[in-house]
């Protein structure tokens, strides 16, 4: 039931981020769109890997090694979601430099006025 609901907050958050992308025309509104969009890609990769009845992936006496395959859960995805949200803050953190020059450059931020490279 938890994966369930926490699986369908992700999709959520990405439609709404892929939405937010795709309709704005002010580049901060879209980097916030994109950063929606990854923290619902980030708790569906968790959710993913959710198995419910079993314990976190730490081995230690309460958790023998012969049953350790059998009682915890898989650490590659939480792995990879830490992974992502590094290297989304730092897309992140790139995008925004990128619009702060922008709009030093140009004084403005509205992707509709800059034309210079449009066919």
């Amino acid at each position: 039931m938890i994966a369930q609901i926490a699986m369908a907050t992700g999709f959520a958050l990405i439609l709404i981020g892929l939405y937010g992308a795709l309709t704005n025309h002010n580049l901060l509104r879209m980097i916030v769109a994109f950063t929606i969009a990854d923290t619902g890609v980030n708790i569906v990769i968790v959710a993913v890997g959710y198995m419910a009845g079993r314990t976190a992936p730490i081995l230690d006496a309460a958790v023998p090694a012969a049953e350790a395959a059998q009682r915890i859960i898989d650490p590659v995805p939480q792995a990879l979601v830490l992974t992502a949200i590094v290297i989304g803050l730092g897309i992140t953190a790139l995008m925004l430099a990128y619009a702060y020059k922008l709009y030093q450059k140009k004084r403005t931020l509205d992707i509709g006025k800059l034309t210079e490279l449009k066919w």
